[in-house]
């Protein structure tokens, strides 16, 4: 209430001057200045409706200028529909008016609106700048409308506005984000004169879809690049899990480029620690943090959470939990999922009672954690009574992730007829991952019926995945039913599929080493091979082995 009467006090006082200079000629501030100064104090929707109040009193509400100030403060405190309003009460807007709102439209979900304004510019006698493209493109790509985009591609290319660098980049980042990677490539490389946020904005296109090595044959031709050139390439490679690679990019640009990493680079690199479990780097990088000053930057915090917690290192996660002031759902979410995952479902949902006294209302993604920790700890009521608890109480409806969990947990206690009903009456197509639970749970309570049931439609919905093929062979084996597991193997054979072979990685010195079965090209392979041989000597020598137990899948190759 004191803020209000002090606002109110500051509108007041503001001076009613027509003109900026006395008969002296010295120059005193009009109206305009002080309104634009205390725009940028607003915080409010009363301060905004009070200083609209003071500008339609006074005329000021048909400034072009000062509109455009309000529109844009309107949008930053998310109050979009009336900065609208405004706007279309607006007598005679100009094309600076019109691009500003285009501008705050198409950062928010209001996309198609600032479409619809970029259409109007022409019917109102004006014609789009160079800032009124790239602004309206950002919209597009937003909707993934490709087929506006190409309009307006035609529009730049009548206007004589196609050689415009910033409206080619905004081109780019549209098509490829509308997944056109071809054509946002042959825009580029029709572009004589490009600089960094071109390069970027191609690079960034391609490893946004998966095409991480477009991208680092595109990046390895920048020639100044930039935190943002290195960021994209590290997001890319980790987004599609190859995690080494994003590390390795991240130590090559703090060493060859000497560039300081920024929120969204660390955010990228701790994805790829947590993939990895590389403590030894992640603890670095939380280091970094602290030495950057970001230890108040939300995301970031809770990325380093979802690494601790990955890479086996719970009470650190714990640690950086507490050490929050300000939590986001998020922030409750990541470390309940956290405490689940290491079997810790008490303190999972301990969490989740302590989340509800500070007033921080869980989400779908929180009840997906908080049933995984119902899972792991193996009660089947309290399974039921939160998959109910999450609609009544917050209406939530459950999704298939909800309903994968419950399968889960029913599948795990043995309660294998309520699972195949549960499956069968969701609302929803099973996935593989519920027909995976299905054919894990049959496996582990010898239901061969149920497990030719899943692998059936495991099989329509992957058909190249070994694993599965792997289950239902071990649940014929431990039946003796060796005619079976002849005949499934023949399936896979005929069907081309191929046995995975199976991972590993540690982590040495701050660099992680991978290793896969039956590979030889590891440069230290040869020195590895003979401290194993070593090993299982010693092993076999001092009884600690009393039974070699081979797995039958294992055995024939």
């Amino acid at each position: 209430m004191a803020g209000r009467r002090c606002f109110i006090r500051l509108l007041s006082s503001l001076p009613f001057v027509c003109s900026s200079q006395t008969s002296e000629g010295t120059h005193h501030p009009t109206p305009l200045y002080f309104l634009t100064l205390l725009l940028d104090q607003c915080s409010s929707f009363n301060h905004l409706s009070q200083v609209h109040s003071f500008m339609f009193g006074r005329g000021l509400d048909q400034d072009n200028l000062l509109l455009s100030k309000f529109i844009n403060v309107c949008s930053a405190l998310g109050f979009k529909d009336y900065a609208f309003i405004v706007f279309d009460r607006k007598q005679k807007p100009d094309l600076y008016l019109f691009n500003t709102m285009i501008r705050s439209l198409c950062r928010l979900d209001s996309a198609k609106d600032a479409i619809d304004i970029f259409n109007r510019i022409q019917v109102m006698g004006f014609r789009p700048d160079t800032f009124s493209f790239p602004f309206v493109l950002k919209a597009a790509a937003r909707l993934c409308a490709v087929q506006v985009g190409r309009g307006i591609h035609g529009q730049v290319t009548r206007f004589g506005l196609a050689s415009d660098i910033h409206i080619s980049t905004g081109l780019v980042h549209m098509y490829s984000t509308c997944r056109n990677i071809d054509d946002a490539r042959s825009l580029f490389d029709e572009i004589p004169h490009r600089d960094v946020v071109l390069w970027n904005a191609m690079v960034a296109g391609y490893a946004k879809l998966g095409y991480v090595d477009s991208a680092r044959d595109l990046f390895e031709s920048i020639q100044e690049r930039n935190v943002i050139s290195w960021t994209s390439l590290i997001a890319g490679y980790a987004q599609v899990n190859r995690s080494v690679e994003a590390l390795a990019m991240f130590r090559r640009m703090q060493l060859e480029d000497h560039i300081e990493p920024d929120e969204v680079t660390l955010l990228s690199a701790l994805s790829a620690c947590a993939q990895l479990g590389a403590t030894e780097l992640g603890e670095w990088i939380h280091s970094l943090v602290g030495k950057l000053r970001l230890r108040k930057t939300i995301p970031l915090m809770n990325a380093l959470i979802d690494m601790y917690a990955k890479s086996g290192s719970i009470w650190k996660a714990l640690e950086v939990f507490e050490s929050m002031k300000s939590k986001s759902v998020v922030t409750w979410t990541t470390i309940i999922a956290g405490f689940a995952l290491h079997g810790l479902g008490k303190q999972a949902l301990e969490l989740l009672s302590r989340m509800e006294w500070e007033d921080i209302v869980p989400n779908g993604i929180t009840f997906v954690a908080i049933l995984s920790a119902c899972s792991h700890i193996g009660d089947v009521e309290l399974g039921r009574r939160y998959f109910s608890y999450m609609k009544s109480c917050y209406h939530i409806e459950p999704q298939i992730e909800h309903y994968g969990c419950l399968v889960d947990i029913l599948g795990r206690a043995g309660c294998l007829s309520e699972a195949w009903n549960l499956v069968r009456d969701m609302p929803f197509v099973p996935n593989a991952a519920i027909w995976g639970s299905l054919l894990a749970a049959a496996r582990n309570h010898g239901d061969i019926g149920l497990g030719e049931e899943a692998l059936r439609h495991l099989i329509e919905v992957e058909p190249q995945n070994s694993g599965n093929y792997s289950i239902l062979s071990n649940i014929y084996a431990a039946h003796g039913k060796w005619g079976n597991v002849g005949k499934l193997r023949k399936v896979m054979k005929d069907s081309g599929i191929v046995k995975v072979p199976g991972g590993s990685s540690i982590e040495l010195d701050g660099k992680v080493h991978e290793f896969t079965s039956r590979d030889g090209v590891h440069p230290s392979f040869e020195k590895i091979h003979e401290i194993l041989i070593v090993v299982n000597e010693h092993i076999k020598t001092t009884g600690l082995l009393s039974k070699l137990s081979i797995d039958l899948w294992e055995a024939e190759e």
